[in-house]
């Protein structure tokens, strides 16, 4: 058995998940009612994924701050500067796509029960709040915005802390992290889970209805991973991006597609960090920072839902107006939460842009979550890979203008 166990072990873990991806697509094609038990084990990974992730953050970001050395530069300025720009030219590429390739939604999905926020002035106030949450409360609800603060807070005033604290601290740090890797290493087994449960319960037919809006929303999202975002590192790095993209949406991109969310993705994402070699003072804190903050498939779902309703309502939409929907989408996407559908409900913002009613908006939700089993999914991907994608492109641009090899 230890034999086994080795020689598996010794497979990369994205051979794995492929071929767990296999079986479980096999499964739900061939005894879908049999083989019904095997979604435990994807929901027993997401679960695990998503409570271990909360307590490797705070103690992450808290060591590395209050480990940092004086005079060493982390580059955060420049992945925030990178994260923004992404965000917003995502949601200016929907925009524009929508514009190129105009659809129109069929408008009667409930979602009564929803409560989306009222304003962009209350998705900056939820956040502003986040900020000041109790720090156990932050931890139990899996508030990253309020962990990350408390763990800056709690890291800056350990600086002056005896060594042996600050040992104690990184100790803690390095067993959560041995625990997050035992946790990926069942990815392959938790992704058959997910895939077989996926294909089983939704099938493909649902989809149907909502081709023209998925292809729409799939096709800015692939452009955004692929031409965007290449270019973004390009002229960063000044080298071919592509094996740097490829290999965060392979490595990174493969569990966030079946988890839809970049929160449970953040250990998969430090991994991958710690595996291109980049600095943990800095990816420690862009990383968590990013699965709330870096939202460009959020940016293209809202911007795309959003003016799919206005076509159906027949509102005259100018230039400036589409403008300022990019530059909100944006806004409303940085508050979106890091977990499945998060970015759904701050669809009524930017509707509001037009003046269409809640009621509406509700409506377009519901189609949301109709063809969430793939957009979701996709965005999430997104999102997620480009994480990992800009804080190695800041490391790396960096290290170019020093002159280091990368």
């Amino acid at each position: 058995m230890k034999d086994i166990i080795s020689k598996w072990n010794q497979i990369s873990l994205v051979k794995r998940i492929i071929l767990g991806l296999i079986i479980g697509i096999i499964l739900a094609l061939l005894v879908p009612e049999q083989a019904q038990p095997i979604t435990i084990f994807g929901a027993l990974f997401v679960g695990a994924l998503k409570a271990v992730a909360p307590v490797l953050v705070f103690f992450l970001v808290m060591a590395a701050i209050s480990q940092h050395r004086s005079g060493h530069q982390t580059n955060m300025k420049s992945i925030l500067i990178l994260y923004l720009l992404g965000t917003f030219l995502a949601g200016l590429i929907a925009v524009v796509a929508s514009f190129i390739f105009p659809v129109s939604l069929t408008l009667g999905a409930g979602a009564e029960n929803l409560a989306p926020p009222g304003a962009v002035s209350e998705v900056l106030k939820n956040l502003l709040t986040s900020v000041v949450d109790n720090p156990v409360k932050a931890l139990f609800n899996a508030n990253y915005i309020g962990i990350l603060a408390w763990a800056c807070l709690f890291g800056f005033t350990l600086r002056d802390a005896k060594q042996s604290t600050k040992d104690m601290i990184t100790n803690f740090s390095d067993s959560v992290s041995t625990i997050v890797k035992w946790v990926i290493n069942f990815a392959p087994v938790g992704i058959m889970g997910l895939v077989f449960e996926s294909i089983s319960t939704n099938g493909i037919g649902v989809l149907s209805e909502y081709g023209r809006l998925l292809v729409l929303l799939l096709g800015c999202m692939v452009f955004v991973a692929l031409v965007v975002n290449p270019i973004i590192v390009f002229v960063n790095i000044r080298r071919n991006p592509y094996p740097l993209v490829f290999k965060c949406l392979k490595d990174s991109g493969i569990t966030a597609f079946f988890t839809r969310s970049s929160a449970a993705n953040i250990p998969v994402n430090m991994q991958l960090c710690e595996r291109l070699g980049l600095d943990k003072d800095t990816y420690s804190v862009s990383i968590p920072l990013g699965a709330t903050i870096n939202m460009a498939g959020a940016a293209v779902t809202i911007s795309v839902l959003t003016l799919a309703a206005v076509n159906t309502l027949g509102i005259e939409v100018d230039i400036a107006t589409a403008i300022i929907l990019s530059v909100l989408s944006a806004v409303c996407a940085c508050g979106a939460s890091g977990v499945a559908g998060g970015s759904l409900l701050l669809i009524p913002v930017a509707c509001s842009l037009f003046g269409i009613p809640n009621d509406v908006a509700s409506q377009v939700i519901g189609v949301g979550f109709i063809i969430a089993v793939l957009q979701d999914s996709c965005e999430t991907t997104l999102n997620s890979s480009t994480d990992v994608l800009f804080t190695a492109t800041a490391e790396f641009a960096k290290r170019r203008k020093e002159g280091k090899a990368y």
